[in-house]
Order: structure tokens, then sequence, then C-alpha cells
């Protein structure tokens, strides 16, 4: 349980600070684990982003204290971290449907988001397949591209590279290299933000040993004890649902802790119109 302790306890230092600037590596630092994962657990769990979660709760407070104070709204337009209140006012309205002064002259009804508390689903809690393995370091060799995570772009951005991999019959050379240990083609996050605050590498690799193929790039990924998961159905749909059991249900449950040490999707060379396809989440673990 000390994962979701350490997640609560990153949560409870925002909601702490949220008229401040909040410090992202000091979030990660409460929930003991790098700004890049501690930002991916977040969104897999709450299907938002950390900075969504702040802005949405600094709105809720806002409207709470605009409906029961009577301080002027520029000052609590300042107060939440907008620098005019025609962006206060705008945010504000697309929260909450109305404006600041039809809530203080209750006119409409506001969308409340609440302080999240961590908790482990045990009821009713569907079987995850998965086993864990050792795998020595081996060589993945593919694409690459640096994705920014603020805002969501990495959301937009991987997807249109796996697009661009798949019409231009990159993912077919892959499959035609892959010649070691994991089967498949990967996708493969890596956190670049101690070069690139909120930066990552994102991979489209395959497992293959020897020479680097002309137009691709290396890349070691270190020698781990692995738990994979098995993932059925059609994608994205099927890869994120299991993200979010591993994240909410397994880590929780099992004892271990992630080894801040890349992921990998493992994509088969199977049907796409396969009514069961299959894929694996490999996650480091320790």
């Amino acid at each position: 349980m000390a994962w979701v302790e350490s997640m609560q306890k990153a949560i409870d230092y925002m909601e702490e600070n949220l008229l401040d600037d909040i410090s992202m590596e000091r979030v990660a630092k409460e929930a003991c684990t790098s700004v890049f994962h501690f930002q991916r657990m977040f969104t897999i769990l709450t299907d938002m982003s950390v900075g969504e979660y702040v802005r949405r709760r600094r709105l809720t407070l806002a409207a709470h204290e605009i409906s029961r104070a009577d301080s002027k709204i520029i000052d609590i337009a300042y107060k939440y971290g907008y620098d005019t209140p025609e962006s206060f006012s705008k945010a504000f309205r697309k929260q909450h449907g109305i404006t600041p002064r039809e809530t203080r002259t209750f006119t409409g009804k506001m969308q409340s988001y609440n302080r999240l508390i961590i908790q482990v689903n045990v009821k009713g809690a569907e079987p995850m397949q998965y086993e864990m393995v050792e795998k020595d370091a081996f060589q993945i060799v593919g694409t690459k591209r640096a994705v920014s995570c603020v805002g969501g772009q990495n959301h937009m951005e991987i997807p249109k590279m796996w697009d661009e991999v798949n019409a231009e019959g990159t993912d077919n050379e892959l499959f035609q290299l892959n010649d070691g240990e994991v089967k498949g083609v990967l996708g493969v996050c890596i956190d670049k933000s101690y070069e690139k605050p909120n930066y990552i590498d994102y991979w489209i690799a395959t497992a293959h040993e020897g020479d680097v193929p002309e137009g691709f790039v290396a890349r070691e990924i270190p020698a781990s004890k692995w738990a994979v998961f098995e993932v059925h159905g059609p994608m994205p749909d099927a890869m994120q649902k299991v993200w979010k059991q591993i994240i909410s249900e397994w880590f929780p449950s099992s004892g271990y802790q992630h080894a801040g040490t890349p992921d990998l999707e493992v994509y088969l060379d199977e049907d796409p119109g396969s009514l069961d396809l299959y894929s694996e989440i490999w996650i480091p673990v320790k």
C-alpha cells in the first residue's frame, strides 16, 4: 500500500499549494518517482493531466469563494493565478458554463471537481493475466521522436507517429528485423525530463541483435525484472484498460514498485480485424 500512500501524499501536496506555482519536481518527489512516471500514472488513473487537475481545482475553489464571499471578482482572479479578469472569466465559463458574475447572483449551476482521494478497487476487480520474467540488457532499433507532455500533446503526437509508421511501411520493416528475445514491434517511452523538462523520447522499435540498419537508431534497454501483462482486444481501448488496472489495482496490491526504466508496449503481427488481438505490456519492477 506504500504506492497508494505516496500518490496520495503527492496529491495532498498539490492541494496544500494550489495558490502557489507548483513545482512538478517537488510533487513527483512526494510520490517517490520521476516527474514523467508521476504524470503518466496520474493521467492513467484520472483521465486528465496534472495541469488539468490543478486548473479545475482552482476554478472550483474560485467558484465557491465567489458565491459566498464579498471579495472583488478581480481579486479572486488574481488569487487563483489569472493575470487578467478576461482570462479568468473565459476559463471560468469554460468549466462552469456560467460567468463569475452569474455565480455571484446565483443564476446558474456550477461544476465542482472535488479533491482526489486515491483508493484501491477490490470489489468486482477483473483478474489480470501476467507473468514475471528476467531479461538481460538488449538492443532496440527503430525510429524516435521528442514529444512534449505539456497540455496532453503526447496523446496527439504519439498516435500521429504510429499512423505515419504504418502508412510508410516502417512497421513491416521492424517486424522483419525482430530477432531479439522480445517479439513484436514496441512502443517505448523514454523519460527526457532531466535534459528537457516535460519531454519524452517516444520510440517505435523492435528488439534486434547486431548492426543498426540504415535509417534507424538504436538504444539499449537495461537488464530488468519484468511484469508482463496480457492485453486482449482492439487498440487503443484494450491497452488503456489494462494500464488503468495495473496502476489502480496491481501496483497497490502487489508490493512491487516501478524500477524507473522504460516500459514496453508490445504489438504482435496479427490480423487487425481479429476479434481477439493479443498484445502485452512489459513493466520493469523492483
